[in-house]
């Protein structure tokens, strides 16, 4: 008997060209909450920085790039990809946390919506293509995902474009070490419903909230610097200690609660697409995931973008699954038949998970 899948038919991605290396922070002023100047040499406070997180350099958009024109390379890309005519997409989500920032402010701008600004770009005339905004911290592009594949399997949706993008490097505050850990980039997948008597695409996916422990553990606050913080700018702040524990508790149990739907074991899935947050923090993720299986990795099933393009938010797994599907991250590739995970988490708090099988 066929059923209706959701399934991947074209991904893209934008990777600025904007490199901003380790050694481009060392004449920043980094200072405590408190407004001090942290007692460390910027070349120790860097060094520490890379040992902690793996991150060399990250990507920055340009100056007279916004998010909504990363966005629409990105989805340009994937709707070549799948072979389809914009016109017949019945949706546009666009995930995103801080909507159009400029170079010269870090005002939140989602007036029109950036879905509409895409749908706009792309020229699409179709007043039944349906664009609206999702925010739902980093994770919100798998979230728009699991949304799309709810469409889709009602049966009155048959193409959707998903759009993850963010700019963070306006929005991060030069005086905090954490600014360091933060990218811009873009991400989009275009989605189609598939009938087929066997499961193929999406097969299960997972999604919790923490909100009532752990919701401030990112959050908006103004600058470490006192006279930037008398202007009431906010910045991305986050407690990178707490979230990092967090991560480690409930990460792997969310995997493997959207595994467990399938009664399939972690030993069926060849590739784990995490949330680019931090590199040692996702190897550990992964480690605790194998655990709860009783057992040891024993291959590279989880390709790593985060020492070379930093954390873009909602842009690192679109991105991520672009690079491998087209064959642009080797040895890691993907083949018919295999099954991945895409899985994320971050502010809110949110985790969620998605299996998929390539068709």
């Amino acid at each position: 008997m066929k059923r209706i899948y959701s399934v991947i038919t074209g991904t893209g991605s934008y990777v600025p060209t904007k490199r901003m290396r380790n050694e481009d922070f060392l004449s920043n002023v980094f200072m405590d909450p408190d407004g001090t100047i942290i007692d460390k040499t910027n070349e120790e406070i860097v060094s520490k920085f890379e040992e902690i997180t793996t991150i060399a350099e990250r990507r920055y958009a340009e100056d007279d790039q916004t998010t909504s024109d990363l966005a629409l390379i990105a989805a340009q890309q994937a709707i070549q990809s799948a072979g389809i005519d914009k016109e017949e997409l019945d949706y546009i989500i666009f995930a995103h946390n801080f909507g159009e920032t400029q170079v010269d402010n870090n005002r939140m701008d989602i007036l029109p919506t950036l879905s509409s600004r895409v749908k706009q770009k792309l020229g699409i005339k179709n007043p039944n293509t349906i664009a609206y905004d999702l925010l739902f911290g980093c994770p919100g592009w798998v979230q728009a995902v699991i949304q799309a594949d709810y469409y889709l399997r009602s049966g009155e949706m048959n193409k959707i474009l998903v759009i993850g993008a963010d700019v963070l490097s306006r929005i991060s505050d030069p005086h905090d070490r954490d600014s360091m850990i933060y990218a811009d980039g873009a991400g989009a997948a275009v989605i189609e419903a598939v009938e087929s008597e066997t499961p193929v695409g999406i097969l299960a996916h997972a999604t919790r909230n923490d909100a009532l422990e752990y919701a401030q553990m990112l959050h908006m606050g103004y600058s470490y610097n006192p006279e930037l913080a008398e202007k009431k700018e906010l910045y991305l702040k986050m407690n990178g200690r707490k979230l990092y524990q967090y991560a480690l508790t409930y990460v792997p149990e969310a995997i493997k609660s959207s595994l467990d739907k399938l009664n399939m074991p972690i030993t069926e899935v060849k590739k784990v697409l995490l949330h680019q947050a931090n590199g040692k923090m996702d190897d550990a993720i992964l480690k605790r995931l194998y655990k709860l299986y009783n057992l040891n990795i024993t291959e590279d099933v989880m390709p790593m973008t985060i020492s070379w393009l930093g954390n873009s938010s909602v842009a690192t797994v679109p991105t991520l699954l672009d690079l491998v599907n087209k064959g642009e991250f080797l040895p890691h590739e993907l083949n018919s038949g295999d099954i991945i995970v895409l899985a994320s988490v971050g502010a809110g708090m949110n985790i969620n998970s998605i299996v998929y099988k390539i068709p």
